[in-house]
């Protein structure tokens, strides 16, 4: 049951986005919009409200437990650096906005946004290993806490891994391509129009 809520978790959150996105730029009901997007977090409270509830009822403590407090930590650190990413691209294709920012793709500024990423990673993992730790205590004896004690694990290494990447970026970052003079840039610009 809980596995099946997760996916519908997912489900309704990418189409409460395109709702309100749609009805922010294609139909212009901005509070319309605000009231869709506001709907995102009450998902995730739905979510831990079953899994809670399932817990309480007896239910054996298993990965679905484990995977359902993962999904609620990721939904916390990256769901409005997603909603806010894809606003800015429906602006920019529906609304004839600027062109959303890219993130640098060279040297210090690259390695300062994988760090914020990295941050936003590690609150993602706050919030899922309090949510397990406050399962275990839930559970208490009355279960075997292991495979959400073995989720905590999993939550860690993640943390470590993207701090291994992102501490590559600022390590070796990597270097813009050198320019090139004006007349190879027009030499190759011709050469393409030919292609």
């Amino acid at each position: 049951m809980v596995v099946a809520l997760i996916i519908a978790c997912e489900v309704g959150f990418w189409v409460l986005l395109a709702l309100g996105l749609g009805a922010r730029y294609l139909l212009k009901w901005r509070r319309t919009s605000v009231v869709l997007l506001l709907c995102e977090p009450v998902l995730e409270l739905v979510l831990f409200a079953v899994t809670a509830y399932d817990l309480k009822n007896g239910a054996e403590p298993g990965w679905e437990h484990g995977l359902a407090a993962l999904y609620i930590g990721y939904t916390v650190a990256y769901g409005h650096y997603t909603i806010r990413w894809l606003d800015g691209h429906a602006a920019h294709r529906l609304a004839g906005g600027p062109p959303p920012r890219k993130p640098p793709r060279h040297g210090l500024p690259r390695a300062a946004h994988e760090g914020r990423m990295w941050l936003r990673t590690v609150v993602g993992a706050a919030v899922a290993s309090t949510l397990l730790l406050a399962a275990v205590w839930y559970v208490g004896d009355d279960g075997d806490p292991s495979t959400l004690e073995a989720c905590q694990g999993t939550v860690l290494k993640v943390v470590a891994i993207h701090g291994l990447i992102a501490l590559t970026y600022l390590v070796r970052p990597k270097k813009a391509p050198a320019l090139k003079p004006a007349d190879t840039l027009a030499a190759e610009e011709k050469e393409g129009t030919r292609r």
